[in-house]
C-alpha cells in the first residue's frame, strides 16, 4: 500500500513509461536511487547496533527537532560513512568524542569523514542533531511521510507512515532494510496536553520545563527502519493477556477517547483469534519481550512492529469492503488481520532489498487465507484466495529492481498469495506446508533475507522442484497457460510459458468427479480422458492460478 498519487494523465503517462522501461523487469534509475537503495562500501562498513532517537514534534508549525545517537560496530577499517537524511530537513551537526565533524550532503545521503581511521572490530558511535519541516503525505500510508491531523473532537492527532517512501524522510539513519538495528531507544516529545505511542516498551515519561512530555520507550528486539514510529494524540488505553507459545503475551489498545467504546468489542473479536491462528500456521509470536500493541491511526494502516497501527474505522473487511468479493472478507476486519501478519513476515522476517518485498507482501497476504480457514474450515479459506485473484493486473514482474530502491509490481500482495497457495497444493501435506511457514519464521529469526534464500528453503524442505514456479510468478508479469485440445477421449495439452522448460504440475479433470495431477511440459503430451469429459466440461482446479486456453 505505497502508491503515490498523480493526475489521472499523469498516472497514465507513468505508468506507460514504467511499462516500457520494465519489459525486461529493469527500469532507469538515478543517482539519488543509487544512493538510497545501494550497499556501498560506506553503508557496509559498520553494522548498526543501537540508535536513540530524541524526537520533539511541534504541532503547531508541523517541524521537529532532536538527535539520534549512532551506535556501531566497524566491520573493516574505515574514515568514512553514509547515512541517511532526507534535504529538506537540516542537519546541525554531526558530534563524535565531543568533536564536530565535517560532512557533505548529496540528495538524501549524508556523508561524514572522521578525524582517524576507525578500525575493523571497533565500536563506536556519534550523534546527528537535526530539524526541519517533514514532509507531509498527501495521501498516507500510500503516499509517505507526516501526517498532521484533528481528531472528531478538534484535537491534535499526528503519525507517520514511510514504508518505500524511506524512515530518512523523518530522522537520520542507515535506510536501507538490511541492516536492522538490534534495539533502540525512542524519545519522542509532546505539547504535555498529548500522549505519545510508539514501539516496544514505555519506560518512563518525563515533564519537560517547555510544557513538553517526553515518552520514552524501548525496543528490546532488531527492528527495521520504516516500522519505528509514534501516534500523538489524546488515547484511552486498555491491557489485555495472551497465552501463548512462548506463555504470557501482553497485548494493549490505544483508541482515541472518543473512539474507545466501539474500539473494545470491535478489536477483542479478532485479536486474540488472531493470535491463536497465527502462532498456529507460523510459530509464535516474534516480540514477545516488546509485546503487541494496536494503536488507532489518523491514516489506514501499517505493520509498526509491536505498535501495529489501524485506521479500518472499525469496519469489517477493507473499509467495509470485500476485497475477494467472497463474502468470507467481510467476516474479519482487514487491517487488524493483514497489519498483525507482518509481524511475522516483514517484520521477523524483513528482505534485504526493498525488491523482493513480496516476501512481505505475499506471505501476509495469505496470512487472511489462513485466518479465514483458521475460523471457517477449508473451503472458505480457498473461496477467498480464489476470490482476491480479481485484485492482480499482471502489469510488471513482482520483483523490483535491486539496489535502486525499486519495489515490483503491486501484484506482490495477491498474485503472491496465490502462488503460495499452488505450491501448497503441490506439497499435498497441509502438516508439513505449516512447519515450512514456521521454519522460514524460526530459521531467519529476526533476519533479512533475500528471495532466493526463501525459494531454496522452500523447496528443501519440500522436497520439490520449485525453481521455474517462482521464476514464472515472481519474475515475469504473465501467469502460465495451460494450453489443450480434446479430441474424443484424447486430451493433448502443454505449457505457454515465459520461463525455459516450465514444468509445474496441475490438476485437472481427467474423469467426472475427481481432478488428477498432470505434469504438462512445453512439449505436446496426451492423456485419456473417462467418460462424461468434454471440451465443456473440462477445467483446471481452481486452487492452482493459472490460464486455460484451447487450441
Amino acid at each position: 500500500m505505497k502508491k503515490l498519487l498523480f493526475s489521472t494523465i499523469a498516472m497514465l503517462c507513468v505508468i506507460t513509461f514504467a511499462k516500457a522501461q520494465l519489459l525486461n523487469g529493469v527500469q532507469k534509475s538515478s543517482r539519488a536511487d543509487s544512493l538510497r537503495g545501494a550497499l556501498t562500501p560506506l553503508r557496509t562498513c559498520y553494522d548498526i547496533n543501537y540508535y536513540h532517537l530524541d524526537v520533539k514534534i511541534n504541532v503547531d508549525d508541523k517541524s521537529i527537532s532532536g538527535s539520534n545517537e549512532f551506535r556501531f560496530t566497524a566491520t573493516q577499517n574505515f574514515n568514512k560513512l553514509q547515512f541517511d537524511l532526507f534535504y529538506n530537513l537540516n542537519v546541525e551537526k554531526v558530534v563524535f568524542n565531543n568533536e564536530e565533524l565535517p560532512f557533505k550532503r548529496e540528495f538524501n545521503a549524508v556523508f561524514v569523514t572522521f578525524p582517524k581511521e576507525i578500525k575493523k572490530g571497533a565500536k563506536e558511535r556519534f550523534t546527528v542533531y537535526y530539524s526541519g519541516i517533514p514532509v507531509i503525505a498527501k495521501n498516507p500510508p500510500w503516499d509517505g511521510g507526516f501526517i498532521f491531523t484533528k481528531d472528531k473532537s478538534g484535537n491534535p492527532w499526528v503519525s507517520v507512515a514511510c514504508q518505500g517512501f524511506g524512515a530518512s524522510c523523518w530522522w537520520p539513519n542507515k535506510d536501507h532494510q538490511s541492516d536492522e538495528v538490534d534495539s533502540m531507544l525512542i524519545s519522542i516529545s509532546v505539547p504535555k496536553d498529548l500522549q505519545d505511542i510508539s514501539n516496544g516498551r514505555l519506560r518512563n515519561i518525563v515533564q519537560k520545563p517547555d510544557n513538553y512530555t517526553q515518552y520514552n520507550w524501548f525496543v528490546a528486539n532488531p527492528i527495521n527502519n520504516y516500522n519505528v514510529t509514534f501516534y500523538v494524540g489524546k488515547y484511552a488505553h486498555w491491557s489485555d493477556q495472551f497465552q501463548g507459545e512462548k506463555g504470557n503475551l501482553s497485548i494493549d489498545y490505544w483508541a482515541l477517547k472518543e473512539d474507545s467504546l466501539k474500539a473494545r468489542p470491535h478489536w477483542d473479536a479478532d485479536v486474540k483469534p488472531m493470535l491463536k491462528s497465527f502462532e498456529h500456521w507460523f510459530g509464535p509470536y516474534p516480540f514477545y519481550e516488546d509485546g503487541y500493541k494496536l494503536v488507532q491511526a489518523p491514516h489506514l494502516g501499517m505493520e509498526h512492529q509491536s505498535a501495529v497501527a489501524y485506521g479500518n474505522q472499525f469496519k469489517m473487511g477493507y473499509l467495509g469492503k470485500d476485497l475477494s468479493d467472497s463474502g468470507w472478507g467481510l467476516k474479519f476486519d482487514f487491517i487488524t488481520i493483514h497489519e498483525s501478519g507482518h509481524e511475522w513476515f516483514g517484520n521477523n522476517i524483513t528482505s534485504t532489498d526493498i525488491a523482493d518485498m513480496w516476501i512481505h507482501e505475499a506471505f501476509t497476504n495469505y496470512s487472511e487465507t489462513l485466518f479465514t480457514e483458521s475460523e471457517h474450515g477449508k473451503e472458505a479459506g480457498t473461496d477467498y484466495v480464489v476470490g482476491i485473484r480479481r485484485n492482480i493486473q499482471n502489469d510488471i514482474p513482482i520483483i523490483g529492481q535491486y539496489d535502486v530502491n525499486k519495489e515490483g509490481s503491486g501484484d506482490m500482495y495477491y498474485k503472491g498469495a496465490n502462488m503460495i497457495h499452488i505450491i501448497r497444493q503441490l506439497i499435498n501435506n497441509d502438516e508439513k506446508f505449516r512447519n515450512i511457514l514456521r521454519g522460514l519464521n524460526k530459521v531467519f529469526y529476526h533476519k533479512t533475507v533475500t528471495t532466493k534464500q526463501v525459494e531454496n528453503y522452500i523447496a528443501k524442505q519440500s522436497g520439490l522442484k520449485l525453481d521455474k514456479i517462482f521464476d514464472q510468478y515472481l519474475r515475469y508479469a504473465n501467469i502460465p497457460t495451460l494450453e489443450y485440445k480434446i479430441e474424443g477421449s484424447k486430451l493433448s495439452y502443454r505449457w505457454l510459458a515465459d520461463v525455459k522448460n516450465f514444468d509445474m504440475p496441475v490438476k485437472v479433470t481427467l474423469k467426472e468427479g475427481a481432478f488428477s495431477l498432470l505434469h504438462p511440459s512445453m512439449q505436446w503430451k496426451t492423456a485419456e480422458l473417462g467418460k462424461g469429459i468434454t471440451e465443456n466440461t473440462f477445467k483446471a482446479d481452481r486452487n492452482f492460478y493459472i490460464k486455460l486456453k484451447k487450441s
